[in-house]
């Protein structure tokens, strides 16, 4: 297989601000560069093609994570061992991802909504179906995004997994995982990664903040993760919106119990 394709289906990924627009976009791509994980990401991203990194745009403006580069390599500057992606066992579409979105989300007005397909057919596509939109609640609009992929078994200590990978963190800023037992909607358990950080340190009473939920189920590799901002965009530092609002639309509950449950399903079913 070509490198370039390598890269194609290594990355595709949502992850720092959510939204179309290319100024944000970028912005949130470079938020991502403050830490060595999503260095990691970035300097991969450089490497494929356009579709390929619209694609990963989105992702980094959504602040979601791209889980890996390719197999068996590292960026420079990272110790970290790249994680692997598996094929999707089938295609979910950007509308698929938007719709359950949004059941996620009831009651809310949307705006700035963009999905993204994965394509397990097409070795020159990405192996990552991505959503992101704004929210209005009547609480102040937020940024959410989330992000669909499938790692490779058997689990290791990649992104999502494992709070000891990911770069130090600023005061405030909190990660922490836990367990979901098997059931019937998590057939084999699932591990849970929240992460909350800050658009800019020292903290302000109106800078932005990013709520991460990771869900990997640990039977198939299926790997969920949704992201929220108090604002209406990720960026860089000061160049983050400001805060719209004190709390994210959802709370740690609430996310994981959606995304365990009947609307991303199907989703869960179609990536692992």
């Amino acid at each position: 297989m070509p490198f370039e394709a390598d890269l194609a289906h290594a990355l595709d990924r949502t992850t720092d601000s959510l939204d179309p627009d290319l100024t944000a976009l970028l912005g949130g791509a470079v938020e991502r560069g403050r830490n060595r994980r999503r260095r990691r990401r970035a300097a991969v991203v450089t490497g494929i093609g356009a579709g390929v990194g619209a694609c990963v745009v989105i992702a980094a403006a959504a602040g979601l994570v791209v889980p890996g580069g390719l197999p068996g390599t590292r960026s420079a500057g990272s110790d970290i061992e790249p994680v692997a992606l598996a094929m999707p066992r089938s295609a979910i579409t950007g509308d698929q991802m938007v719709q359950a979105l949004e059941m996620t989300l009831p009651g809310g007005r949307f705006s700035q909504v963009t999905g993204q397909s994965n394509n397990p057919s097409d070795p020159s596509g990405g192996y990552v179906a991505n959503g992101e939109l704004i929210v209005d609640d009547g609480q102040g609009a937020a940024m959410v995004g989330v992000s669909a992929v499938r790692l490779k078994l058997p689990l290791g200590d990649g992104d999502g997994l494992s709070c000891e990978r990911t770069p130090a963190r600023a005061k405030g800023d909190t990660c922490k995982l836990s367990e979901l037992p098997s059931s019937a909607a998590v057939p084999g358990g699932a591990v849970v990664m929240t992460e909350q950080n800050a658009a800019e340190h020292p903290v302000r009473a109106d800078t932005a903040h990013r709520w991460t939920v990771t869900v990997t189920l640990k039977s198939t590799g299926a790997q969920l993760q949704l992201v929220e901002w108090n604002s209406t965009g990720g960026g860089s530092g000061a160049d983050t919106p400001k805060a719209t609002r004190t709390a994210p639309p959802l709370t740690e509950q609430q996310v994981v119990a959606a995304l365990t449950g009947p609307a991303w399903a199907p989703i869960l079913g179609a990536v692992g």
